[in-house]
């Protein structure tokens, strides 16, 4: 029998914090193209307290980054000892690689935000991503071994 072999910890923390990175600001790009505006956060012109777009795109972002990078460190973990098919390994490619296309072909065309809250929102959604999905990697490697 094979010995099972572990990817460092800090290595699987930091790959999975990218790809939810990737992940939440992928997201967010659709987001806008659709609707979800975070800039408007920022907006004074509006009479409600929180737009109902903006609450729905930072929660959208958030659990997208959490989740993101969750199942990327559960998925290294498994991977590296071989516990998952090599047909599920390129569907997850396939599917990372489709999400991360469209957001390029939505940020490719002209932004629907004015500049300086697009900017904003590009950050905000950015600062977000990151914290969440090391949260969520964290998390996943919170039960694992420590190398």
């Amino acid at each position: 029998m094979a010995e099972t072999i572990y990817f460092p910890r800090r290595l699987i923390l930091g790959a999975a914090a990218i790809a939810g990175v990737l992940l939440a600001l992928a997201v967010h790009m659709l987001g806008a193209r659709y609707g979800l505006d975070l800039g408007g956060l920022w907006r004074s012109d509006t009479h409600e307290f929180m737009p109902t777009g903006a609450a729905i795109a930072w929660w959208l972002i958030a659990s997208v980054g959490f989740s993101g990078g969750y199942f990327t460190a559960t998925l290294m973990q498994s991977a590296v000892s071989g516990q998952i098919p090599q047909r599920m390994r390129q569907f997850l490619i396939v599917v990372g690689v489709l999400l991360l296309a469209g957001a390029g072909q939505a940020a490719s065309a002209p932004s629907p935000l004015p500049t300086v809250s697009g900017v904003l929102a590009g950050l905000a959604a950015l600062c977000l991503g990151a914290v969440m999905a090391f949260c969520g990697a964290h998390f996943a490697l919170r039960g694992g071994k420590s190398n």
